[in-house]
């Protein structure tokens, strides 16, 4: 499955920057706002060193690593919900994506101009959600006109969804998000409908670089206010992830360590985004290729199978699962196999991040 994450912000809070560093797709960085016209997308191998390994022990030819995908979204300004800045060209391409990253500036810089006139995370956390917000609210309230007219038909299950929908409007009304909201909205009505405030949000904690470590009060906030609804918040420095994406492999090492950090800011989004979204990752290799996949967790061995291809879970057989420290301990499949840690499982074996498999079909 692909997972596309969506970076929104104020203008100028560092958005493009990082999405370039994170990327290197060469989205324009100036100091205006909308320098990001239309959404720049950019496809960003997810980092697992666990396929360097099983390609070793394989020699496998390639590695393919999963992806996730980045869309920078041009910076959101107060009324774009009425058509303000870009208005609802900027909201559209939300719609899109699986998650929302939101850039949140907590770093000074008097050289870069912040729109409201000084640092203050909360207050453009608050901007930005509110946006979101009053756009769902005219999805919504457009739904509910639709549903209340079907209503009079006296069908019992759209006068449910009527009341249901009218429910939702009024838990937004009072200034609540969509996934806070805990109606039993036919899970097809709330897809169709894909509101903004339904996604999970991740924070991007824009911070300087000597910040990295510990942060400062502005970051704080953002932290703790991620921490209180459950969401996600990571500490980046665009700077550095600017300068990281211009170092070759060692030098990125040795210039993290020098900060004190041991991963990118990019593995901490990619991480935290798949605990967000309940993802894992499973693992296949042979001769052509050591590769990952990602899967929701829980997912099915036919599930599974499917994101190879359709056909894998229609005619699904059964899975040959080895777990990857099992697979490195016995120097591969053989050894594995031979030390009785191959196991075989049937449809409804649930997938484990880390395993490595093998599935059988008749297709």
């Amino acid at each position: 499955m692909s997972l596309s994450v969506g970076l929104v912000g104020l203008p100028n809070v560092g958005k493009s920057t990082l999405f370039n560093a994170l990327s290197r797709a060469g989205a324009e960085a100036a100091n205006f706002p909308f320098c990001t016209i239309e959404p720049n997308v950019g496809v960003v191998p997810v980092p697992d060193t666990r396929l360097d390994t099983l390609a070793a022990l394989a020699s496998s030819a390639r590695i393919v690593p999963t992806a996730m995908r980045f869309v920078d979204i041009a910076g959101l300004v107060e009324g774009a919900s009425r058509g303000e800045g870009l208005g609802n060209q900027f909201l559209a391409h939300i719609r899109e994506v699986d998650a929302i990253c939101h850039v949140v500036r907590c770093f000074d810089d008097p050289d870069v101009i912040h729109v409201r006139g000084g640092v203050d995370p909360l207050g453009d956390i608050e901007i930005v959600e509110t946006e979101l917000l009053l756009k769902d609210l005219d999805t919504v309230a457009k739904r509910l006109e639709r549903s209340r007219r079907a209503a009079r038909s006296g069908d019992k299950a759209l006068q449910r969804e009527a009341e249901l929908v009218g429910e939702l409007a009024a838990h937004l009304e009072e200034g609540g998000s969509a996934r806070t909201w805990r109606g039993e909205l036919d899970p097809a009505i709330r897809r169709e409908l894909s509101l903004l405030t339904d996604k999970p949000v991740l924070y991007a904690v824009n911070v300087a670089e000597h910040e990295l470590i510990d942060g400062n009060a502005a970051s704080a906030e953002v932290v703790a206010l991620a921490q209180e609804r459950g969401d996600g918040a990571v500490l980046v420095s665009a700077r550095v992830e600017a300068e990281l994406s211009e170092l070759e492999e060692a030098e990125r090492v040795e210039y993290l360590e020098s900060l004190g950090v041991t991963s990118s800011g990019l593995q901490r989004l990619i991480a935290t985004a798949y605990r967000l979204l309940g993802l894992i990752t499973f693992l296949t290799v042979g001769p052509t290729e050591a590769r990952a996949w990602t899967v929701a967790d829980g997912a099915t061995a036919p599930e599974a199978a499917g994101t190879i291809h359709t056909d894998f879970e229609r005619g699904f057989i059964k899975a040959e699962v080895i777990a990857y420290d099992d697979y490195v301990a016995g120097g591969g499949e053989a050894g594995a196999r031979e030390a009785g840690r191959l196991r075989i499982e049937g449809r409804e074996y649930r997938i484990a991040d880390g395993d490595v498999i093998h599935f059988r079909h008749n297709v």
